[in-house]
């Protein structure tokens, strides 16, 4: 009875110990096994038995990426200026027993290794260059970081400068700068709405006067034009009617000729004709031979029709 009441208690104690030494090793980490104080394996993600007093887990390392924000550190520049930088490194832990056995304190190390690189990146730069060229900076001081973090089982996947501080005397001049800049950017913008406002009002009145001087040369070619059909058709009226006058006149010649007018019907139309040339207006008048002898017939003829 008594050596299997000890056997059950062999037993219960061999399943707890064998429950203790299984590990379960979530998403995104991985666990470094140890045998014996020397480094035997990575266990990744999954079920795991490790065995008792002989193996233990030496660090739990996680996979995810991380954020180290750094305070800022004083830097002087190539022109004897001294700034603050501030910095912010991602980084990522790609073999965990570099990671574990490579340095005491990666953090500790990327801090320092920032710093130094700042130093050395920012000291070939001039103020104003240094302010302009974050992403040049960011981008030589990742390149410095990701070599010489590698044997640590570390990557940096991005570094940031998050702030740059120059002296305050510095931003004093700067801002009246700047200030001084915007005047001048807006007396220039000035200058030249008011010169393009000038061009285009003087491209206004000299279109304007081009326009009007168009209209009245049209007005004037359409009043000579006007007058010229005035004229012509005058003229061609008062062609018609002479014309028509003169047709007239031959028809009636001709219908006199016809009729073969006796003398007597000529010494009167030449009486007519002779009294429209004596209206008065005339002060000499020249009498024909013929109507001379025509107005003693007449008196002959008076005279015997009075007997």
């Amino acid at each position: 009875m008594g050596i299997i009441i000890v056997l059950g208690v062999v037993i219960v104690i061999g399943v707890l110990v064998a429950v203790a030494n299984i590990r379960i090793v979530p998403q995104s980490y991985a666990y470094v096994i140890e045998r014996l104080g020397t480094y035997k394996e990575t266990w990744e993600t999954g079920l795991h038995l490790k065995i008792p007093f002989i193996d233990r887990i030496s660090k739990q390392v996680s996979l995810k990426e991380k954020v180290a924000d750094f305070p800022p550190q004083p830097v002087i520049t190539k022109d004897n200026v001294t700034i603050r930088v501030d910095s912010i490194v991602f980084y990522q832990i790609t073999d965990p027993k570099l990671y574990t056995y490579g340095v005491e304190n990666p953090v500790v190390a990327i801090e320092n290794l920032t710093a130094t690189t700042l130093r050395n990146i920012i000291g070939d730069l001039e103020l104003d260059h240094t302010l302009t060229s974050r992403d040049t900076i960011n981008a030589k001081m990742r390149a410095v970081l990701d070599e010489a973090t590698d044997p640590w089982g570390i990557k940096v996947g991005r570094l940031e400068l998050k702030n740059i501080e120059p002296p305050r005397e510095i931003q004093d001049a700067m801002e009246k700068q700047m200030k001084a800049e915007r005047q001048r950017r807006e007396a220039i913008l000035r200058a030249e709405g008011e010169k393009a406002s000038k061009i285009l009002t003087a491209e206004g009145e000299k279109s304007k006067e081009i326009t009007e001087a168009e209209g009245h040369k049209e007005a004037a070619l359409l009043n000579a034009e006007a007058e010229k059909q005035t004229r012509i058709r005058l003229a061609e009226g008062e062609a018609e009617a002479i014309l028509s006058v003169q047709r007239a006149r031959a028809e009636a010649i001709r219908l006199i000729n016809a009729a073969n007018p006796s003398e007597g019907y000529l010494t009167l139309q030449s009486l007519e004709a002779f009294a429209k040339a004596a209206d008065g207006k005339a002060t000499k008048i020249i009498i024909p031979s013929e109507i001379q002898g025509i107005a003693g017939l007449a008196k002959g003829l008076f005279e015997a029709a009075k007997d």
